[in-house]
């Protein structure tokens, strides 16, 4: 029988959950996983690595996962708390919003992020150019609490690193004997498709291009660099060092569900023993 896989707690757009095979045969064996994109965290939780620097540029999503790795067990009773049907309407959602957007408190920010996150529309994690999240209310009949996968994530934690820092310093951090897989903001289908405001920063084609060597100079070095992105001319031609998989992904999150077609995706493996520049692996 197959082993079961471990669902991230976190809604994520364009999470890994159906990808993990995938992406799990391609990484190479290491002592130390490093993520610095790492998102709702799928593939950390369905790995057997024995350390993980896992890192991500939103600080909402990092101090969620700290303090659910400090303390499990208050964390997500407290967080129960606002899932009842009171708090599943628009104005209580748009009170704790703009709550949200005025406190500094880290403790009831990392509550309120896993609110939103069940109870926003499409469970998008969306900042505007101030920095404010403003994603709309979701209207769910009745949103899931994801206590144990909380659990599941909060137990295998205490293997793990968890950094907020631009992914440029999370290579540097990289030695021998690790494996860095890069999940980071696609590069857009087309002109208009782009999606840059994730964490109140935008990743454009410059950052691409700044991932795309750093993973080449990491290979140089001996550590392999796994990355995934969309399959358009501007990821082949800047992943063209690596050995590349195209697959096909139906998208998870999508405002009309009867639209979600499935798109091309490339696995670019940057690694001192697989630089044949353009090879197609299946």
């Amino acid at each position: 029988m197959a082993k079961q896989k471990n669902r991230a707690f976190l809604k994520w757009a364009g999470g890994k959950y159906g990808l993990v095979e995938q992406i799990a045969s391609r990484l190479p064996d290491a002592d130390k996983l490093i993520e610095p994109f790492v998102g709702a965290g799928s593939v950390f939780l369905n790995t057997q690595y024995n350390r993980y620097l896992l890192n991500d540029i939103n600080p909402d999503l990092i101090n969620l996962y700290n303090l659910l790795k400090r303390k499990p067990d208050s964390f997500i009773q407290d967080a129960q708390q606002f899932f009842t049907p009171r708090h599943n309407c628009p104005d209580t959602y748009y009170a704790l919003r703009a709550e949200f957007n005025h406190s500094s408190d880290v403790y009831h920010r990392s509550l309120l992020f896993l609110y939103f996150n069940r109870h926003g529309y499409n469970g998008l994690c969306r900042y505007n150019l101030k920095g404010k999240f403003n994603v709309p209310f979701g209207r769910y009949k009745r949103p899931y609490f994801p206590a144990k996968e909380m659990a599941v994530f909060a137990e295998k934690a205490h293997q793990a690193v968890f950094t907020c820092l631009p992914f440029e310093k999370v290579f540097s951090r990289a030695r021998l004997g690790n494996v860095i897989y890069c999940d980071p903001p696609y590069a857009p289908l087309s002109k208009t498709a782009s999606f840059t405001s994730y964490a109140a920063n935008s990743f454009g084609e410059s950052a691409q291009d700044k991932l795309a060597l750093l993973a080449v100079k990491a290979s140089a070095k001996g550590i392999p660099v796994l990355i995934s992105n969309h399959d358009v001319p501007l990821t082949r031609k800047l992943y063209e060092p690596a050995l590349l998989s195209q697959l096909s992904v139906k998208r998870s999150i999508s405002q009309n569900g009867a639209l979600r077609k499935p798109a091309s995706e490339l696995l670019a493996l940057f690694s001192p023993s697989e630089l044949i520049p353009g090879r197609i692996d299946g």
